[in-house]
C-alpha cells in the first residue's frame, strides 16, 4: 500500500498546483501544513527540505522524498 504524505502552506503557488495535479490524477494524500503544527516543520526539515512543496512517498520498498513540485519525478515515482 502507497502513503502519500505532502508537506504546504499558505500562499504557496506550487503546493496548490501539486494537490491540484495529485487530485486530477486519482492519487490520494495526507496534507500537512507546517504553519498550522509546529511538528510538521521540524519534519520537512529532518527530510532535508528548505521549502515547500515537500513530497514523501511510502510504499512497501521504502520511501522517496519529492522536494518542490517537480511533476515528472512524482510522475515516476507514483508510476502515473
Amino acid at each position: 500500500m502507497r502513503k502519500v504524505v505532502l508537506y504546504t502552506q499558505e500562499g504557496c503557488g506550487p503546493c496548490t498546483a501539486e494537490k491540484l495535479w495529485l487530485k486530477d490524477n486519482g492519487i490520494e494524500f495526507e496534507e500537512r501544513n507546517i504553519r498550522e503544527n509546529p511538528k510538521y516543520l521540524d519534519e520537512i526539515v529532518e527530510l532535508g527540505a528548505s521549502a515547500t512543496p515537500a513530497t514523501v512517498i511510502e510504499d512497501e520498498n521504502g520511501s522517496e522524498v519529492v522536494l518542490g513540485f517537480d511533476q515528472e519525478k512524482l510522475e515516476k515515482v507514483l508510476a502515473i
